[in-house]
């Protein structure tokens, strides 16, 4: 009988950095000769992570149209697509940053009913350290509403591992207490300390995810009125864009001022930004622009950087907000409509709204 393959299911709230942090975990696995397989997620299509992940050569499927508990034999479909196509010994799944439950109604149905076909890694969840400090009462700063933090909490309630990522963005003081604090609220979870983006402590994160086996201890209970009410409150807006200029320009320092626009405009509402992310690709060739903005009061940040000025190219916004979608949209064609005279904005594809009450296939609260 052949090797089982692996399957690994990397969950947390929107913005903890889940894309970076499997992108440095699938490369390397490359690296050695490991064959991956990408499933990405999410309520909508035009997915800014799948345009990432692609760009690295990396072979992905992407389930739209609701979480992945919710499209439990698209997520088989998809894995079927990605065996056919290369066969991986390891699939990574990154599921909506506004779902939870995934050990119910993902994990343990995947072990009880495809057992023979691949075998379960520890439940992880990334949080980003500031979030979580100003959750958890350790930072001033806005935070969600109560019933948006339910959704937040059970996604921790339920980890095996919680990886709090973007390190560097904390002094060793304040990482040793939201170490102590999410250990004390989370006993069932290792607390790992890792930065995706250069690597560091990476090496213990991947060991575990690699080598050890799921927790099978009892799911948590979950209030699907409360989590329904809590994703519904988080608005949801992608769009698409050609841009074109009869000159080159400097299609980061576009982003840049895009995403400005954006956040100030949420933050001005009275919205909180849950996550921003957009990419800017040219018409020819493979290089991309990928921004990111993950509090309504922190800085956008440039993941990749264009390496030339460009005439033309395509825009996707992937904007996932706490306030009102339609509003959303408004502000979004607003920036876009007033960007530099000499720069003209085709709007593809609009959309926004709010989640659907989720509805999962299977639910096994044990194994």
């Amino acid at each position: 009988m052949p090797n089982k393959a692996r399957y690994i299911m990397v969950g947390g709230f929107l913005g903890a950095g889940k894309t970076t942090a499997i992108l440095d975990l699938a490369q390397k696995l490359h690296a050695r000769g490991t064959r991956v397989g990408l499933i990405t997620n999410d309520q909508s299509f035009g997915l800014v992570d799948t345009a990432l992940l692609s760009s690295k050569g990396l072979p992905v499927e992407e389930i739209t149209g609701g979480c992945f508990c919710c499209r439990f034999q698209s997520l088989m479909d998809a894995a079927g697509k990605l065996t056919e196509a290369n066969a991986p010994d390891v699939f990574i799944a990154e599921p909506v940053g506004s779902c939870t439950d995934l050990r119910a109604a993902v994990s343990y149905p995947l072990r009880r009913i495809y057992g023979d076909s691949y075998e379960i890694a520890p439940l992880s969840v990334l949080v980003d350290p500031i979030r979580a400090g100003r959750i958890l009462g350790l930072e001033v700063g806005k935070a969600f509403s109560e019933k948006v933090l339910y959704v937040y909490d059970k996604q921790l309630e339920e980890a095996d591992i919680i990886i709090i990522n973007k390190t560097d963005l904390l002094d060793a003081p304040k990482l040793d207490r939201l170490k102590q604090a999410l250990a004390a609220k989370y006993p069932q979870a290792r607390i790992v300390a890792i930065s995706a983006r250069s690597g560091d402590g990476a090496a213990e994160w991947h060991r575990h995810i690699l080598d050890d086996e799921m927790n099978l201890r009892e799911a948590p209970e979950v209030d699907y009125e409360v989590y329904a009410e809590g994703e519904a409150l988080l608005g949801w807006l992608n769009a698409a864009a050609k841009i074109e200029s009869d000159t080159p320009f400097d299609g980061n320092a576009l982003l840049r001022r895009i995403a400005d626009s954006i956040q100030s405009a949420v933050v001005a509402s009275g919205g909180e930004i849950a996550h921003l992310k957009m990419t800017l690709s040219p018409g020819e060739g493979n290089d991309l622009a990928v921004l990111n903005v993950v509090r309504g009061d922190q800085s956008p940040e440039s993941i990749h950087r264009l390496h030339d000025d460009l005439e033309n190219g395509e825009l996707l916004i992937n904007l996932r907000a706490e306030a009102d979608p339609d509003r959303m949209r408004e502000i979004v064609l607003q920036v876009l409509s007033s960007l530099h005279p000499s720069v003209r904005v085709n709007i593809v594809h609009t959309e926004c709204f709010r989640p659907a009450k989720p509805q999962p296939t299977y639910r096994l609260a044990t194994i």
